[in-house]
């Protein structure tokens, strides 16, 4: 299909051409003698009807003497005329009269054509003059080889004289120049030869290089190839038309340049990664290389320095990759132009250095451009030329400075960001165990893996809390939410429930507790943000008596323990009713295990379990089957429990607490029951004594008898029931009297005057730690005592 279906039709012979106008012959009297098809075709009159008579017919108005005048003339003049059409019509024509001498006759030679039409073909050849002489656009003929033979004045300027170049390959022209558009052949040799060979137009290529006019200055054209055919067909040559485009093309790159600076500077909350990002965007584009200098606290995530001299104590950033990354100190001299940016806080451009200075002579331009965030001054930017040698312009300053503010902005921000980042991790070693005390009852291990992996903090928590008795208390729980919010709720819970462990409540009791604390928290305040994450917190507590084995768990809403026991059988707890915390609506029950020797328990958090793309279901199971390997160590458990998580960003904290369950065995308690009677508080006390002696305790056999002497009186005293003396041999000696009855005895200074009160008061003088706990069946007072 042809590309240009009207171009036949494309006239440019003038309309009084002898081939196309209205041509007759005038004698000497202004009869016509001679009428061509033409004339006839444009008014309509056949020969016979107008030869032999006056012209003066064919006119619409009297010529009066005119038309005479214009036939006796001896040289071609031109008028227009107003004729009459055959038909009726007028038509206005313009109309030339020659004249013709032969042998003496006298004759005039008559041309006419309508006058609309040689206007507008006279439009068409300003035009084409106006293309040729005055037009912005370069119009460039090359022939069949490719060489040069005639260009317009724009061309003309822009070679400083086209004639030097006539004859002469397109090559020579801009030796230097190159396409920097991709989806046409490379050089301009090819583009040329495809157009010839296939006769199809290239349009809107984009060229960049050097005009011999402007040699200093890089331009930017558009360029469209035609093939030139002849009357025939046959390929004449080329046609090359080319429009400046620099000033629109440098525009739209940096158009395109701050798009791109918009997506990629400050996205990593990294001072060094911005940096880079920052020398990315703006190289090669705008500059050949682009130098970052930063005070040390910038860096560090702290406030820049406010008092120090510009340019001193700054660090030039290097590497683009945290494995790269390294600094260097520079400092600038008070006189230099960096130091006058950083002063001004305005950009400066420095000259060309001199070939002393130790830097590169081919360096052409430097452009030095203050970071500004918050009005406070970061650093400075260093943009430099050395293969471009244009100096940086207005325009370009701007853009620069648009950029710097960009990226003093993402620095900022990174900033921010560490410092925030150094402080949740203060946060997170303040709330979380950073190691959990050793216990003979229990060996544990620990992972702790929260979603938002850029703070370092969430909701969850975990913690082992030393009993008495040998006993251990371990919980795990969970705060909706992630980050620091998250962690400040957790945070104070985790704080209350180790409070509330310590006063020896069994685990409902203690969820009770906390349960009502959660729902006061939430109720009055909302503006301090910890309100919707105290609304969603789950927990579980247990506490592990390793004396018989036992032990005893309840829930608010969390995932069950699962036990492993020492033959490796695996199975999850049965689950106990229990709302989140905060819900107060329905009460929290116990769930007893026995455990054998060796077993593991794994408390975890639902993070643990499940993913958006697994159910809670499969993550036990995966969990489950973990531990079948219980004889590992726990380290290498926890590595295998959590190499298990799906890859990619958690969508929850996950935590994962394993404990290893050890019994005391008989060797280290001896239980002595004792009737209520004072004269059994001299056998307790030697039972004690003779104990200690077979536990190689003999050093201690003084303290401790003299508290179990004051435990059993006050225990007789009030007791209606028997007594029970229980001492265990641990990392401390404990000493427990239990009783049936349910008033705890009180510390209290005795006056000088009483008889009694002084007993607790030297147990507690003796003692590392002395308590009182609650049973079913009564109460428990207990003393540990150092073992030296």
């Amino acid at each position: 299909m042809d590309r240009f279906p009207n171009a036949p039709n494309v006239e440019f012979h003038s309309p009084l051409d002898l081939t196309k106008a209205a041509v007759a012959v005038l004698d000497a009297d202004g009869r016509i003698s001679g009428w061509s098809t033409s004339a006839q075709r444009l008014l309509g009159h056949a020969p016979e009807e107008v030869l032999g008579r006056s012209a003066d017919r064919l006119l619409a108005a009297a010529p009066g003497p005119r038309l005479s005048a214009l036939c006796k003339a001896r040289r071609p003049r031109s008028t227009v005329l107003d004729l009459r059409c055959r038909d009726g019509r007028t038509l206005r024509a313009a109309v030339t009269f020659s004249p013709l001498t032969h042998q003496g006759l006298a004759a005039t030679v008559v041309v006419a054509a309508e006058l609309t039409a040689l206007r507008a073909w006279e439009a068409q050849l300003a035009m084409l003059q106006g293309l040729a002489t005055e037009s912005s656009v370069g119009l460039t003929i090359f022939d069949t080889d490719m060489r040069v033979v005639w260009g317009n004045v724009s061309t003309d300027l822009e070679l400083a004289g086209v004639a030097q170049y006539v004859g002469r390959p397109a090559s020579a022209l801009f030796p230097e120049g190159e396409f920097i558009s991709r989806h046409h052949p490379p050089d301009e040799d090819q583009v040329m030869e495809q157009v010839l060979k296939t006769g199809e137009p290239i349009l809107g290529m984009h060229y960049r290089g050097r005009a011999p006019a402007d040699p200093v200055r890089e331009h930017v054209w558009s360029c469209s190839y035609y093939r030139l055919v002849d009357a025939r067909g046959e390929p004449l040559g080329l046609f090359e038309e080319s429009l400046d485009i620099t000033d629109r093309y440098r525009a739209q790159e940096r158009l395109s340049l701050l798009v791109r600076a918009g997506k990629r500077i400050g996205a990593s909350l990294d001072v060094r990664r911005t940096a880079a990002e920052l020398a990315d965007v703006a190289v090669p584009q705008l500059a050949d290389e682009v130098l970052v200098d930063l005070p040390p606290a910038v860096i560090e995530g702290r406030q820049p320095p406010t008092r120090s001299a510009p340019g001193h104590n700054l660090l030039r950033m290097h590497g683009r990759t945290p494995e790269e990354f390294r600094t260097s100190p520079v400092s600038y001299p008070p006189s230099s132009p960096q130091a006058l940016s950083l002063a001004t806080n305005r950009p400066v451009v420095g000259a060309s250095p001199p070939p002393g200075e130790g830097v590169s002579a081919a360096r052409h331009s430097d452009l030095f451009v203050p970071l500004l965030a918050r009005d406070a001054v970061l650093g400075l930017a260093t943009f430099r030329r050395s293969n471009n040698p244009d100096p940086f312009g207005p325009e370009e300053q701007t853009l620069a400075v648009e950029l710097a503010e960009r990226a003093a902005v993402g620095i900022d921000n990174a900033r921010r960001y560490t410092s925030q980042h150094a402080a949740a991790l203060v946060l997170q070693r303040s709330l979380l165990p950073q190691r959990l005390p050793e216990q003979s009852a229990v060996e544990v291990a620990y992972r702790y893996l929260p979603a938002d992996s850029r703070v370092g903090v969430g909701g969850d928590w975990f913690d082992l809390i030393p009993l008495s008795g040998a006993r251990v208390g371990l919980t795990v729980g969970d705060v909706v939410g992630h980050g620091v919010h998250a962690a400040a709720t957790m945070g104070r819970l985790r704080a209350t429930v180790r409070t509330l462990a310590l006063l020896d409540l069994d685990p409902a009791e203690l969820l009770t507790r906390l349960d009502g604390l959660v729902g006061q928290d939430a109720e009055p305040d909302e503006a301090d943000g910890l309100s919707d994450e105290a609304l969603g917190v789950t927990c579980l507590y247990a506490i592990y008596d390793p004396v018989g084995g036992r032990c005893v768990w309840a829930s608010a809403g969390h995932p069950p323990p699962i036990v492993a026991d020492a033959s490796g059988s695996v199975a999850l707890s049965a689950p106990a009713p229990g709302p989140p915390l905060g819900l107060g609506s329905l009460p929290y029950e116990n769930v007893e295990l026995s455990l054998s020797d060796g077993s593991v328990v794994a408390l975890f958090t639902d993070g643990v379990v499940e993913d958006r793309r697994t159910d809670i279901d499969s993550g036990i199971d995966r969990l489950a089957h973990v531990l079948t390997w219980q004889r590992c160590p726990l380290e290498e458990l926890c590595d295998r429990a959590m190499s298990t998580l799906p890859p990619g960003p958690q969508a929850d904290d996950a935590t994962l607490l394993l404990v290893r369950t050890r019994r005391l065995g008989a060797d280290r308690v001896t239980d002595l029951e004792l009737p209520p009677d004072p004269a059994m508080v001299a056998d307790a006390r030697t039972d004690t004594e003779r104990q200690l002696e077979d536990w190689g305790l003999s050093e201690l056999s003084f303290t401790a008898a003299l508290v179990v002497s004051e435990l059993v009186t006050n225990s007789i005293r009030y007791a209606t029931g028997p007594v029970l003396l229980r001492l265990i041999r641990d990392r401390s000696l404990l000493c427990e009297v239990s009783d049936n009855a349910h008033t705890a005895p009180h510390l209290r200074r005795a006056r000088r005057d009483d008889e009694g009160g002084r007993g607790l008061f030297l147990v507690a003088q003796v003692s590392q730690r002395w308590g009182t706990r609650y049973t079913a069946s009564g109460k428990t007072i207990w003393a540990e005592l150092a073992i030296p």
